[in-house]
């Protein structure tokens, strides 16, 4: 098997802090998610996650602490500076040739790095402005990219000007009684509107030259003599020379609320803002009047941002983890999406691989389109955390099992709760089994050690399973049907007969407590992890053991903020907290609490390949050495907790429980830590999937491998396979292209075969290539418009070659789930556009039998149909 899967998508977290922006045309948002950005297209609905990361959690972005400069559309890291402070605010500036960034009161002007040359030293200093007396919240560049204007918690905006202005000194625009979150330039530069925390909106405009300054306007002792330099603009001596003063001051009088974000559009003159209470509203400037004032959320806006026409509204609302596009103008959600609010506990892949469900820490489940990445619907009926979730093989039906002591089944058709499943007595399921044929459900307790077996269809209790002697933490129903296996934290792994006559159980004892059970696909072997870190692998037929792993090595390393040993030893407490068989059982993944996930092969017992799932220095467990700059007399920096210097006051109070938060409440601040809690294959084989503490993860094969060819020879060329395609001899063709086992060679020999010859094609194709050819039309079917080539092809592979499939339909599993995936993807195509044609013609008759009805009896000549079938 190999290997080569990469990074391709963060599902299950939309947002998590910083601020948010539109693309250039509008139609994508970008939104920061821990320390990596993911893309959000508006206009296709599909979202994707950017393969690179920070170091730390990102909490601003800018398009075109340490910062990378990134290729948007190719999503490749082009530079890695560090600027050695922390950064509240960055921008780029209209034109593209600087960056402004904030540290603390100072900002500084780089020069944007040239994306055409490789340099030594890509950033290069142009100045360093320093006035304000507190931390800076925001920088605003003016329409010409000559002047910016930053706003501070010193309750001033200053205007800077980006070169040296002979007798220019900064403006300070005073007067505010509350930090100034933003300031913004109107489209003409003649106009400057600051906005504070407390709900005040001043206007600045030039001041008459008759009136002398007054305290409101720029605060500095001696009236600046502003000369013209050459070479700059007019607009640019306009800003920086004019005397400014506030022009009228308006309130946006919303009791006992807090501003919290703001932006401006300036074609439209609209100001947005947030409010601490989840409600934004929109303004028109420069009469402030109301246009639409709307409550969209539970917790306070923490960034808003508006696209370039001004007809969508993003927002991000920190707390809870949501993501907001709002149309104003026709008061209707664009895009709704909301994570987990607390940590990811589990998954399942449905069995033709389109969606994948989650359970979390919230109660709520979760079920995501896999190839776009949206949340399409949330089941929120648990009333504690979901701890195992699981489809049925139809895929119709999801169970999920919880804390609160039930286990429930949802349609995934109707999207409704049908059948509610629950124990005699109170007791909390830990894992959750569904067997092959749907008809069964089990789930395993945490409380009374037992196990509790449902029939799905009338939902009643048929029976209990006694023997363990510990909590349950895994089930697994084999595939062929017939027993289930458990394993406990009594150190057993026991297989149930549960539809035979005999109850006889004998277990496998293992050398530590039990945390996961997986049978392979052909249901003849299981595999068990155990708390010390090893997966052994038993023969269910003879009941011997047959294979043992010591991985605890190989997802050793990560250190925590208060450990006191190396992060090169610290191996004791790792362990495999899930694992999951490919589809063709000659691998397995297994996922710990630990920042890696390792493949292992089943035969030789050695790892394929370990993956990183985080590299974000803001969780726990993932940095590698001690950092001796955040040791001080009081422990270690990470450790200290500084809530209660938050600026918010609602920041700053404590209302948690006790025992309501999540780590050890006697520690003085917890962190999270980057592990992983489910793991799990994709049916196609092409993917997985870890839910882990950024979310869901997903890593799918990389189609950008090198040569890779198959059975090659000198004289296989590509000029070869063009001259023999020429020839029309196609069969021939293919063969060469898929020992040449180059993508855009075999498209071309796969779409160069005529559409009569496909069956003959198909019948003469040797076997070798048979799962190849079925694995290409699979994809084919993803992103190509011929929807009846491909069907001709999948049609006369699986006529021609149906009895080599069944006979090796262990090792075809994974191809043949990718050919379900994309011929249930055509069906639900072709039925939408058929259900959509049949309401057009439902139309067009209704018309016509109003034509009729008004005018009488009307005859369906050529003239009458033509523009029926026009319109249809």
């Amino acid at each position: 098997m190999k290997a080569n899967y990469k990074f391709s998508n963060l599902c299950g977290t939309v947002y998590r802090q910083g601020n948010i922006l539109f693309t250039p045309d509008g139609n994508s948002v970008l939104s920061p998610v821990g320390n990596r950005v993911s893309v959000f297209d508006l206009v296709n609905n599909k979202s994707h996650t950017f393969p690179f990361e920070n170091r730390k959690n990102i909490t601003a972005i800018a398009l075109n602490g340490r910062a990378l400069l990134v290729n948007f559309k190719r999503g490749a890291v082009l530079h890695h500076f560090n600027f050695q402070k922390p950064v509240q605010a960055i921008k780029f500036s209209p034109d593209g040739r600087y960056i402004a960034v904030s540290h603390h009161t100072h900002v500084q002007v780089w020069r944007t790095p040239n994306h055409l040359i490789r340099e030594f030293a890509p950033f290069n200093l142009h100045r360093t402005y320093t006035g304000h007396h507190d931390e800076v919240l925001s920088i605003e560049w003016s329409p010409d990219s000559k002047c910016f204007i930053t706003t501070s918690r010193d309750m001033t905006a200053r205007l800077f000007t980006l070169d040296p202005l002979e007798g220019f000194r900064p403006k300070t625009f005073a007067g505010h009684k509350d930090a100034v979150l933003n300031a913004f330039f109107s489209a003409d530069g003649k106009t400057i509107y600051t906005v504070s925390r407390d709900g005040a909106v001043f206007t600045w405009k030039a001041k008459p030259s008759e009136v002398d300054d007054d305290d409101e306007s720029d605060s500095d002792d001696e009236r600046p003599v502003a000369s013209t330099s050459s070479g700059t603009g007019g607009l640019y001596n306009e800003i920086a020379n004019t005397r400014w003063g506030v022009h009228k001051r308006n309130y946006f009088n919303q009791p006992g609320t807090k501003v919290v974000c703001s932006t401006f559009h300036r074609g439209s003159s609209l100001l947005v803002v947030g409010f601490s209470t989840g409600v934004f509203g929109l303004w028109e400037m420069p009469a402030f009047s109301n246009i639409h004032t709307l409550s969209i959320s539970q917790e306070k806006i923490s960034s808003v941002a508006i696209n370039p026409s001004g007809e969508w509204l993003a927002f991000g609302a920190k707390k809870l983890g949501q993501l907001l596009v709002w149309e104003w103008q026709s008061e209707s959600y664009v895009l709704k999406q909301q994570g987990h609010f607390f940590d990811m506990n589990t998954l399942a892949y449905a069995p033709d691989g389109q969606h994948i469900a989650t359970g979390g820490d919230d109660g709520k489940v979760k079920v995501w389109n896999s190839s776009s990445g949206f949340c399409f619907v949330t089941f929120s009926e648990h009333s504690a955390a979901v701890s195992a979730v699981e489809f049925a093989k139809q895929g119709q039906v999801l169970f999920s099992a919880s804390l609160d002591g039930t286990v429930r089944a949802f349609d995934l058709i109707r999207y409704r709760n049908f059948r509610t499943f629950t124990s005699p007595a109170p007791v909390q399921f830990s894992c959750l089994a569904v067997d092959p044929s749907g008809e069964v459900v089990a789930a395993g307790s945490t409380d009374s050690f037992e196990i509790f077996l449902w029939s799905v269809q009338t939902g009643k209790l048929l029976d209990v399973l006694t023997g363990h002697e510990a909590p349950i933490s895994s089930l697994a129903f084999s595939p062929a049907g017939n027993v289930i296996a458990s394993g406990s934290w009594d150190k057993t792994v026991r297989v149930w007969s549960v539809f035979g006559r005999s109850r006889a159980v004998e277990p496998f004892t293992l050398s530590s407590d039990v945390l996961a059970v997986a049978f392979r696909p052909d249901g003849k072997e299981l595999a068990a992890s155990s708390l010390d870190g090893q997966v052994m692998f038993f023969d269910v037929g003879l009941g011997r053991q047959t294979n043992l792993i010591d991985g605890r090595r190989d997802i050793s390393g990560g250190r925590k903020a208060d450990d006191r040993m190396a992060a090169s030893n610290n191996a004791s407490g790792k362990a495999f907290n899930s694992l999951a068989y490919t589809a063709d059982g000659q691998c397995i993944i297994a996922g710990g609490n630990s920042k890696y996930v390792v493949i292992y092969d089943t035969r030789e017992g050695v790892m394929v390949k370990k993956f990183q799932i985080s590299q974000n220095l803001s969780f726990d467990g993932t940095e590698e050495f001690l950092d001796s700059r955040k040791v001080t007399e009081a422990g270690n920096v990470d450790l200290i907790d500084d809530h209660g210097d938050a600026s918010d006051l609602e920041d700053r109070l404590d209302t948690a429980l006790p025992g309501a938060q999540h780590g050890d409440m006697s520690k003085r601040r917890y962190r999270q830590e980057a592990r992983t809690k489910c793991v799990r294959f994709a049916p196609t084989g092409r993917a997985w999937a870890a839910a882990s503490t950024e979310g869901l993860l997903i890593y799918s094969v990389d189609e950008s491998t090198a040569f890779d060819p198959f059975d090659l020879d000198i004289e296989l060329t590509p000029q070869a396979l063009l001259a023999v395609l020429a020839r029309r001899e196609f069969l021939k063709a293919l063969v060469m292209a898929f020992r040449l086992n180059e993508r855009p060679l075999i498209q071309k020999a796969y779409e160069g075969v005529p559409r009569a010859d496909i069956r003959l094609v198909a019948r003469g194709l040797p076997a070798v290539y048979v799962g190849p050819l079925l694995r290409f039309v699979a994809a084919h079917m993803e992103r190509s418009p011929h929807v009846e080539f491909d069907l001709l092809w999948a049609s006369a592979l699986l006529g021609a070659h149906g009895r080599h499939l069944r006979d090796r339909a262990g090792e075809y599993a994974s191809v043949l789930r990718a050919l379900q995936k994309g011929l249930s993807d055509f069906e639900q195509l072709v039925s939408r556009l058929c259900e959509d044609n049949r309401s057009t013609l439902d139309y067009l008759i209704d018309q016509l039998k109003v034509r009729q009805a008004r005018g009488g009896d009307v005859k369906m000549d050529d003239a009458t149909a033509r523009p029926l079938i026009g319109a249809f």
